[in-house]
């Protein structure tokens, strides 16, 4: 089915190019079935957290979709975790990573990434955060420890989430094994022209989250799905904003992590791979006024490693 379109990372392992996101601010009751759902509608790629409480669903979802049939094995799934602010301390990484792979009920992730570049107390692993617990990231050791993790075989690849070039380029330092993925907001209405070329120069492959804006979010807006000009080429293309948007992410060849717990739209997310934008419909869409969703202010405090909005991004546009 169409979500299996892949990427090759370079690690050398395959990504499809299509995840299914599990970050949700109210778990569902059905959020098991929900999984088992998306693993029959074709998706291969589910994209979790440590901190998004979704793990152990996840897992369960797995192990009875194997018993199910839907799937023969896991191995026919692409899993990505992340590790939380909490515990991105060197002798922090491996145990965080057992949890998850516990919480799963897997012996493997195929990604494994550093949620944000900052660090947190040693403490629970939660959202909303204290500022007052903020660190500065030891970049190079708790990278060391994620390659550990490769090294051991208990994940296939390792990266970052939310980086920009410049903390990657701090990263790639000291790096013996480069980060394969950073996964950042990018839709339309913020393209990431500038990290993109960078990524692409560097052999990382990017990831993007809120592909529509997150208008459920309290963060999200509705910039991507109310857009007059994705309004426009949907309507000529005969397909719907969402579709139009997760297609011209595609074409900027990232992959791509799409949360619709509504089957309908579930399916529809998966109809992107057989059919192409035109080189008007590129054109408009890159005059699309730009803004980023997610500020990352909670990361920002006077005692922090973050003082301004502008050095977590790194001004980045």
């Amino acid at each position: 089915m169409g979500g299996n379109q892949e990427a090759v990372l370079s690690s050398g392992e395959k990504i499809p190019l299509l995840a299914m996101g599990t970050a949700t601010a109210a778990i569902p009751d059905d959020l098991v079935s929900t999984f088992i759902q998306a693993i029959d509608l074709g998706y291969r790629h589910f994209d979790t957290a440590a901190v998004y409480g979704t793990e152990r669903h996840l897992g369960e979802a797995i192990a009875e979709a194997v018993r199910r049939g839907i799937i023969k094995t896991r191995g026919e799934l692409f899993i990505t975790s992340k590790l939380w602010c909490n515990n991105a301390h060197h002798d922090r990484v491996l145990p965080a990573l057992k949890k998850t792979l516990e919480n799963l009920g897997l012996e493997y992730l195929d990604l494994y990434l550093i949620h944000w570049p900052a660090s947190l107390k040693p403490g629970e692993c939660r959202l909303p955060f204290s500022k007052d617990d903020l660190v500065p990231m030891d970049f190079k050791s708790v990278w060391e420890a994620m390659e550990e993790c490769q090294k051991l075989g208990l994940t296939k690849s390792i990266g970052v989430s939310n980086f920009s070039s410049k903390k990657i380029l701090q990263l790639m330092a000291h790096a013996k094994i480069p980060p394969a993925v950073n996964q950042v907001e990018m839709n339309p209405t913020w393209q990431q022209s500038k990290l993109r070329e960078f990524c692409k120069e560097h052999g990382v492959h990017l990831s993007a989250w809120s592909p529509l804006g997150a208008n459920g979010a309290p963060w999200g807006s509705l910039a991507v799905m109310e857009s007059p000009i994705l309004k426009q080429i949907a309507s000529t293309r005969g397909k719907t904003i969402a579709q139009v948007s997760l297609r011209w992410l595609h074409e900027q060849g990232v992959s791509v992590v799409v949360k619709s717990f509504n089957k309908e739209r579930m399916k529809e997310n998966l109809q992107i791979f057989d059919w192409e934008l035109s080189e008007q419909d590129l054109q408009e869409i890159s005059q699309i006024s730009q803004r980023r969703g997610l500020s990352g202010e909670f990361f920002v405090s006077p005692g922090g490693p973050f003082k301004t909005i502008e050095e977590l991004w790194d001004g980045e546009e």
